[in-house]
């Protein structure tokens, strides 16, 4: 496999820095790389059109180069350096800065690697998930990895997160689901929390009920998509009828909203994302702080590295406490790792979470 990086006319770059992070990250991946630069939009789309192998193309800022984003080959991983609207119809990841090239190309190489079905549940470019099933499905319904990636609820940050999760998910026998939804800083906190409960019906299509068991679902979520995944699982314990979670594992999540905000965690993001402090909001973080939701009557792993942010390590240990006082089944696995050893299928933490993760729904 050879993945090629595209840089569309006028783009805002140094040149040697685009080509040593294209390197290092192909490198990890164990593909070939290159770096090839467009000087004109005509240019761009002949580049584009040429080659079968995976693609990044960082559009630049002219408005021609500009057009070409979803109107190019369907395989195309296309990033904008700066942030930018998602594009209808087109695989769009924006706003990370130069360090964002690394995971659009970790993206582009998980899409060919290990193909998902891409289902909308919604109309908008921010309502679908990636759907990868096991490639045996002759012992019958698989288990469902529900994932929801973090990113403190910004909208730069996207599904893509959870990519190397899904696959690895797929590979083990879970029918993994990695789920996209509308994030508070475009759409308000509250098109975020539906568009989770959307994702999660959307599973039960009848087309799917044969492939997929869902009196086992395993709901995974990262950073931010701990406190969604969490608040989900609690939401659906509360109700009568329709899908239970049987595991809901929170992988270095936010747990602690009102203490989160009062630290002004992640740059004030827990305020920006629910619209206003406790104060102000109070019935949004009634209904979304996992410590408000105690007991939240469902089987929780929390997962936390030791070298990820103190505050995030410091709220895992308080909620563990809290959880197991209210009575509810809680397991705290806190080991060696960062804030994306956690996501990280070759860490020894991912290894761990998935030995207890499977003992619990009986693999």
């Amino acid at each position: 496999m050879r993945l090629t990086v595209v840089a569309g006319p006028g783009l805002v770059a140094d040149a040697a820095l685009l080509a040593s992070l294209a390197d290092a990250t192909c490198a990890e991946l164990d593909v070939a790389g290159q770096v090839v630069t467009a000087g004109s939009a005509d240019e761009l789309r002949s580049l584009l059109a040429t080659t079968d192998q995976p693609v990044v193309a960082l559009p630049g800022p002219t408005p021609a180069a500009r057009a070409l984003i979803g109107a190019q080959p369907a395989g195309v991983v296309w990033y904008d350096l700066t942030v930018e609207p998602p594009v209808p119809g087109a695989i769009h990841l924006a706003g990370r800065g130069l360090w964002g090239l690394a995971w659009a190309i970790r993206h582009a190489v998980h899409r060919l690697r290990a193909p998902a079905t891409r289902i909308a549940y919604g109309p908008d470019p921010d309502q679908w998930g990636d759907l990868r099933l096991p490639s045996a499905l002759d012992t019958g319904p698989a288990p469902v990895a529900v994932l929801l990636h973090g990113g403190f609820w910004r909208s730069n940050w996207g599904a893509d997160l959870m990519d190397a999760l899904a696959a690895d998910l797929a590979r083990r026998g879970y029918a993994s689901w990695n789920l996209e939804y509308r994030r508070p800083d475009r759409h308000g906190w509250d098109a975020t929390t539906q568009d989770v409960e959307a994702g999660l019906r959307a599973l039960r299509e009848p087309a799917r009920d044969r492939l997929v068991d869902l009196d086992r679902i395993v709901l995974l979520g990262h950073s931010a998509g701990g406190q969604l995944a969490l608040r989900a699982a609690a939401d659906l314990a509360a109700r009568k009828g329709g899908p239970r979670v049987a595991l809901a594992v929170s992988l270095a999540g936010v747990l602690d909203l009102t203490e989160g905000e009062r630290r002004y965690l992640g740059d004030g993001a827990i305020a920006a994302a629910l619209g206003g402090s406790p104060a102000t909001a109070p019935r949004r973080y009634a209904e979304s702080d996992p410590m408000l939701r105690l007991p939240a009557g469902v089987p929780t792993l929390l997962v936390q590295g030791t070298e990820d942010s103190l505050d995030l390590v410091d709220a895992n240990r308080r909620y563990a406490a809290a959880a197991a006082a209210a009575g509810d089944e809680i397991r705290h696995l806190e080991q060696a790792g960062d804030h994306f050893a956690v996501i990280d299928p070759a860490s020894v933490i991912w290894q761990d979470t998935m030995t207890a993760v499977d003992a619990r729904l009986g693999r």
